[in-house]
Order: C-alpha cells, then sequence, then structure tokens
C-alpha cells in the first residue's frame, strides 16, 4: 500500500487516522489546524487527539471590572494584562455606567438584552427579548392598534373593490358580453 492509505485498487484515496489507537481509514480525512496531522471524523477535534498545539491562533480577552468592556489580550503575560486595564481605567474610555446591562423593559421580565438575544418590535420600535418580540405579549403602543385599524380598511376597500370588479364581469363565471370581442385570445 502506499504511504497514506487508500486500498490497493485506489492507493491514493483516503488516509489513515493518526491517533495511535484508531488507524482507521478515511475517506475524508480532517487535518488539524494545530498539529497539522490527519484525523478521522471521532478524533478531528482538539480535546479527542489531545492536540498539544490546540490554542494555536486563539485569542484571550479579558473584561474590565469597571465598565464590562471586553480587551483583547492576545500574547500578554499577567503582568502585560494587568498594565492594559490600568491603562484602559486611566484612557477615560473606562465609564462605570457603561456596566449596567439593558433588560427587556416588559414589567418584571428581568431578561438581559444581548446582541443575539432582542428584536425591535416594528409597530413601537422598542427593543425586548425574545419573549416578549409581539406586539401581544408586550403592551404595545398605540401605534399598533392605528396599524390594525388601517389594516381592517384596506381589506373593507378591497373586498369592496372584488365586489364591483365582479359586478362588471371581469370575474370568473360571470355572463361576459357576446358584442364585445374578449381582450385576450388563447389559441
Amino acid at each position: 500500500m502506499a504511504g497514506g492509505g487508500g486500498t490497493e485498487a485506489f492507493p491514493d484515496l483516503g488516509e489513515h487516522c493518526q491517533n495511535p489507537d484508531c488507524k482507521l481509514l478515511d475517506f475524508l480525512p480532517f487535518t488539524c489546524d494545530g498539529c497539522k496531522l490527519v484525523f478521522c471524523l471521532e478524533h478531528r477535534s482538539y480535546k479527542s487527539h489531545s492536540c498539544p498545539k490546540s490554542d494555536h491562533g486563539s485569542r484571550t480577552v479579558s473584561i474590565c471590572e469597571t465598565c464590562s468592556i471586553a480587551i483583547e489580550t492576545t500574547g500578554f503575560d499577567e503582568e502585560g494584562i494587568k498594565s492594559l486595564l490600568e491603562k484602559h481605567e486611566r484612557s477615560g474610555d473606562c465609564d462605570p455606567n457603561k456596566k449596567k446591562k439593558p433588560i427587556c423593559p416588559v414589567k418584571r421580565c428581568k431578561e438581559i438584552l444581548t446582541f443575539m438575544n432582542n428584536l425591535t418590535c416594528k409597530d413601537c420600535g422598542i427593543k425586548f427579548c425574545l419573549k416578549h418580540r409581539f406586539p401581544a405579549d408586550h403592551v404595545c403602543n398605540k401605534k399598533t392598534i392605528t396599524t390594525a385599524r388601517t389594516s381592517s380598511r384596506w381589506n373593507e376597500r378591497f373586498m369592496e373593490a372584488l365586489s364591483l370588479r365582479n359586478e362588471k364581469g371581469c370575474g370568473r363565471g360571470s355572463s361576459v358580453s357576446s358584442r364585445s370581442p374578449p381582450s385576450v385570445r388563447s389559441f
């Protein structure tokens, strides 16, 4: 057999898993971006093959205790991280008022609004948690009521126009005058 894997008929097809306990011939192998070795589906994660370079390309972040802002600290040791946080506090960007996170405005709802779990109501323009995103789930302002009235008026006008159209003979099943030629010919 060839060096990487394969079968007698197709020696270049697939590779063997490089986990010492597995050695499975995998036709869709995964190459680890840390250690650059080839693994099967079961052993492709860093943890499953105990990758020595699992933090290769990773980023680290420290959170400011004053304003809760995230500061990237990739490549810094503990002293460097400490000096970065002190520099941030002296910069003037560190505002303790920013620490308070927004919560859902519905009474008795304590859900903190993050970038992933909130939606803005189309009617009132206020951000709510996913549980209270529909106008029926939060007390929407009067704009919702006027929108409902407008849509019901639109439906009434549509039905009126439809009935007038049917009276004039434009609808299905109506009798069309034999004197006027058809507006569309069919072949």
